[in-house]
């Protein structure tokens, strides 16, 4: 299907998610994860109005900054390597992955300017997950205070794969109380305003829960 008709859909979804949760949809920015497909296919969802893309490898990210460059706005959401900092740092918007002070400190290190960034949170409690348990999250905000270039603009999970929506909502709605407490704190580097959470099977619940953003990849982009 085209990119513009799987759209629509999705448009149509987040607008029945925030009529039952009383939000406005202007609250939730889509972000495309292109990471599977072709940069021809991430310019169709451009030309379809999506100027959020999201990619999880440097490679991947370089390659399709190469041909659409600017004309998107771009998110790394893979777990990132300290070492492949230098390679995406001046081609992103936000990074969805942050998850030990190493890896702030290293951003810091290389960015010219104040990059948006989401603490990756295991609410979850799996094993196969990446991100800091929920109790090391506050700790780890105050930290980052030493690293000026990392702009703490909220916080990012991943639900388990699960038909049980209990559980999936269970996931979000812990990732939101964190939110809500790192809020409170009242930092001038962890302004903390931004929910990452929600993907193609999951995104609706997520936008229930307080998700400001959300990445589809497969039932948007294939």
């Amino acid at each position: 299907m085209e990119v513009k008709e799987n759209l629509s859909v999705i448009k149509e979804n987040i607008h029945a998610a925030c009529r039952r949760s009383g939000r406005d949809p202007k609250e939730v920015q889509l972000v495309a994860v292109t990471k599977y497909v072709t940069a021809e296919r991430a310019e169709e969802a451009i030309a379809a109005g999506i100027f959020h893309l999201g990619e999880n490898r440097d490679e991947g990210l370089s390659e399709k900054f190469e041909t659409i460059g600017t004309n998107a706005v771009w998110h790394f959401i893979g777990s990132l390597q300290t070492r492949k900092v230098k390679n995406i740092i001046d081609k992103v918007s936000y990074i969805h992955s942050l998850d030990r002070l190493s890896l702030a400190k290293e951003i810091d290190k290389r960015a010219s300017a104040p990059v948006d960034c989401f603490v990756q949170v295991n609410t979850s409690g799996e094993e196969s997950k990446h991100g800091l348990k929920p109790e090391e999250v506050i700790p780890f905000i105050k930290k980052c205070s030493e690293y000026p270039a990392v702009r703490i603009a909220g916080l990012m999970t991943m639900a388990p794969n699960t038909d049980d929506t209990s559980i999936i909502r269970r996931t979000f709605q812990r990732l939101r109380a964190i939110k809500e407490e790192a809020q409170q704190l009242g930092l001038n580097h962890a302004p903390c305003t931004e929910l990452s959470m929600g993907m193609s099977n999951d995104y609706q619940i997520a936008i229930e829960e307080g998700a400001t953003f959300i990445r589809i990849g497969s039932s948007l982009v294939g």
